[in-house]
C-alpha cells in the first residue's frame, strides 16, 4: 500500500482526507503551516507545501480551502479562519439575513511536493447557508462552517449528516481534489518510505 505523509494541524481534515484515500495510507504529521495573505488557495497550499516538505524531507501533501458566498462578493474566501475568528458563523448568518440567494461553494486545492515535482489537484462544492446553525459535533467536521453549509442536493449542513449522508455526499460530488491526487498518485512510481 502506497504511503503519503500529510501535515496538518487539523484532525477533521486527516480524517477525511483518509476516508476518500481507500488504497493510500495517510500518515498524518502534526504541525502548524504559515498560511500567506492571499486569495488564491492553489497559492496557499503551494506554499503550505513547500513548508511541509522542509519540514519532513519526504514526498507529502498541504490542502487549502476557503469558501466562498456569492451574495457576499465571495467572502470570505480564502481567510475562513480569519473570519471564524472575527465574526464567527453567527455573524455570517447575521450577514446574511434578509438574502434569498444563499449560494456558496467550498473550493479546495490539495498540493504535493517531492522535492522535485509540485502538483495541484483542485475542487469544489457548491450548496447553500441554511438559515440557523444545526447539526452536531463530529469526528468528521474540519471547519465551523458545517453548522451552516448546505451542500446541493441535500436539505441538512453537513454537521447533521449521518454516516449513511457521507457515502451519498461522496458519490454526487464532483471528482473531489482529494480523489483526483488518489487516483494520480496510485498511477506515479517512486519510491516506498
Amino acid at each position: 500500500m502506497k504511503k503519503i505523509i500529510f501535515v496538518t494541524s487539523n484532525k477533521g481534515k486527516i480524517a477525511s482526507v483518509q476516508r476518500d484515500l481507500k488504497n493510500i495510507k495517510v500518515l498524518a504529521y502534526n504541525a502548524d503551516l504559515i498560511e500567506p495573505r492571499s486569495d488564491d488557495i492553489k497559492e496557499i497550499a503551494k506554499q503550505k507545501v513547500l513548508q511541509a516538505y522542509k519540514i519532513v524531507k519526504k514526498p507529502c501533501i498541504a490542502l487549502d480551502s476557503g469558501f466562498f458566498i456569492s451574495e457576499l462578493n465571495g467572502f470570505p474566501k480564502a481567510y475562513v479562519n480569519h473570519m471564524l475568528e472575527t465574526i464567527g458563523i453567527k455573524g455570517v448568518l447575521k450577514l446574511m439575513e434578509g438574502i434569498s440567494n444563499r449560494y456558496c461553494e467550498f473550493k479546495s486545492c490539495l498540493a504535493y511536493y517531492d522535492g522535485i515535482n509540485l502538483e495541484f489537484f483542485e475542487s469544489k462544492s457548491p450548496g447553500t447557508i441554511s438559515e440557523s446553525i444545526k447539526g452536531n459535533e463530529n469526528e468528521n467536521k474540519w471547519s465551523d462552517l458545517w453548522y451552516i453549509f448546505k451542500p446541493e442536493k441535500f436539505n441538512k449542513t453537513l454537521a447533521e449528516f449521518s454516516e449513511d449522508d457521507f457515502k451519498i455526499y461522496d458519490e454526487l460530488k464532483e471528482d473531489s481534489y482529494i480523489r483526483k491526487f488518489g487516483i494520480w498518485y496510485e498511477g506515479i512510481h517512486h519510491k516506498q518510505y
